[in-house]
């Protein structure tokens, strides 16, 4: 059901993406070239993934479509409490509210460099209220759960990058070389222009 959702809004929002990411990537280009930047392919595929994953996430948590409740929860635990575990609710409202911030986690911890729990968790505190506040003015409801349970998502990110940036340390030098990353990078780049291609309704076959 989740990744039903996930398309429908890439599909939903397919036209304002393409003319977003074609800005961000041309004034990127001519960023490196005007100040003789170093380019490295990897790295500004994954800055733009952030970009992309941001405004998924805008429209996954403020479309007013989605709305089931609204109110004002301040108490915690009173929503994770009433889902049952292995039931859709709870799958939907509390394993989804955590899995939706864990990219968040693992892509800020990357650009600040995160260290320590602190640096992420205040920027994810931040981050979820925020949303959840506009939520509440534009039809759907605030709620201190969703607050928690996404922190927990972007701690789960800070811990991936943290155990990713160890790993990586220990790795044969190839694998820890750019061109690695920009040849994987350049493979996941055309898996995923071919499949938002189809989204367009553009067949390559």
């Amino acid at each position: 059901m989740e990744w039903n959702l996930l398309k429908e809004t890439i599909y939903g929002i397919w036209p304002m993406l393409t003319i977003f990411l074609v800005v961000i990537i041309s004034m990127r280009i001519t960023t490196i070239k005007v100040n003789h930047e170093k380019f490295v392919f990897y790295r500004e595929f994954l800055n733009l993934i952030f970009v992309i994953y941001a405004l998924l996430l805008f429209q996954l948590l403020t479309n007013a479509e989605l709305n089931t409740t609204s109110g004002f929860n301040l108490v915690p635990f009173t929503e994770i409490l009433r889902y049952k575990i292995g039931t859709q609710g709870f799958y939907w409202n509390v394993i989804g509210n955590i899995l939706i911030f864990v990219p968040f986690g693992y892509f800020v911890s990357g650009y600040v460099k995160a260290s320590k729990v602190s640096h992420i968790l205040w920027i994810s505190c931040i981050t979820s209220a925020t949303v959840e506040f506009v939520q509440y003015f534009i039809g759907r409801s605030f709620d201190v759960d969703d607050i928690l349970l996404n922190v927990v998502g972007a701690i789960i990110g800070f811990l991936i990058y943290i155990g990713f940036t160890a790993i990586k340390k220990h790795l044969p030098r190839f694998f820890r070389s750019d061109t690695f990353y920009n040849i994987l990078c350049v493979l996941l780049c055309i898996i995923a222009l071919v499949y938002y291609l189809r989204i367009m309704g553009i067949s390559l076959v």
